[in-house]
Parts: structure tokens; C-alpha cells; sequence
């Protein structure tokens, strides 16, 4: 029961959270929230390829992909962070490290002791890293939608 609220808590609560931000936020950050899944969706592919990690409880277990964080609280996060932080990129690299961080260890243990998923092949400094290695990555493709689709920086 406890799983199964914080599973559809963590795709439907980030979902809602967007009503507080303006349509044109929305729009602005959405390519690089969907690209940041992207990464992410290929991360669980490669996972399942290599017995990263094991996913015992989500809400669309014929789903490689973990569908609610991915879908959910990461690509929301996602556009929540670059409205906050975009422009400062020390500032967005501080936060990322700091939520990843958080995410990496005290949450991923909650989470595998809930018996949501069990780290097989992957450490929590694997999280880590590969999420910090994703906001760069990011931050770029973010810097590149700018430029290229929006006619220059701000």
C-alpha cells in the first residue's frame, strides 16, 4: 500500500506542481525535460541489459523503463530546476549535485528497502555520477536550444 502511494505519488504530485508555473516556463523547458528523460529511459534500458538494478514494484511492469520517476518526478524536477536555475549554471550545477546526491543516497536507500528496486551492478556513487554527467549534459542541450531554436541567448 505504502508503495503503491509513493509509486503514483511520484508521477501524478510533480505533474500537478506544473499549475504553478506559466504556459510560455512550460514550453520553454519542456524539450530539455523530454531530452533528459530520453537519457534517463536509455540509462534503464542499459540497466536491464546489464543487471544494474532490478525494479520489483512499478506501475507498468511490462515497462523496461521506470515509468513513474522517469515520467514523473525527473522530468518535472527537470523543468522546475532549469526555471530556477538556468542562466547560473554554478547554481544549477550545485543544485543537480545536491538533489542527485540526496536521490543517490539517503532516498535510494529508503527506496530499495521499501523493496521498490534493488541496486545489482550499480552503486550509489554510480547514481551519482551518471545523474551529475546527465545535468551537464543537459544544461548543454539546453544552451543549444536557446541558440539554435529561440534565434540567441537570452
Amino acid at each position: 500500500m505504502l508503495n503503491d502511494f509513493i509509486i503514483w505519488s511520484s508521477f501524478i504530485v510533480p505533474w500537478l506542481s506544473l499549475f504553478f508555473l506559466d504556459k510560455q516556463t512550460i514550453k520553454r523547458f519542456m524539450p530539455v525535460a523530454i531530452f533528459a528523460s530520453l537519457l534517463v529511459t536509455v540509462q534503464n534500458e542499459l540497466a536491464y541489459t546489464y543487471k544494474w538494478w532490478v525494479v520489483k514494484e512499478t506501475i507498468l511492469p511490462q515497462i523496461i523503463t521506470y515509468f513513474p520517476f522517469v515520467y514523473g518526478a525527473f522530468l518535472v524536477g527537470t523543468i522546475w530546476i532549469f526555471y530556477f536555475t538556468f542562466g547560473n549554471f554554478k547554481l544549477y550545477l550545485l543544485i543537480n549535485l545536491a538533489i542527485d546526491a540526496l536521490f543517490a543516497f539517503p532516498l535510494n536507500e529508503w527506496f530499495e528497502s521499501l523493496g521498490l528496486y534493488k541496486l545489482v551492478n550499480y552503486t550509489n556513487l554510480e547514481i551519482l555520477f551518471t545523474f551529475t554527467l546527465m545535468a551537464v549534459l543537459i544544461y548543454l542541450y539546453q544552451l543549444w536550444q536557446q541558440e539554435v531554436l529561440k534565434g540567441g541567448p537570452e
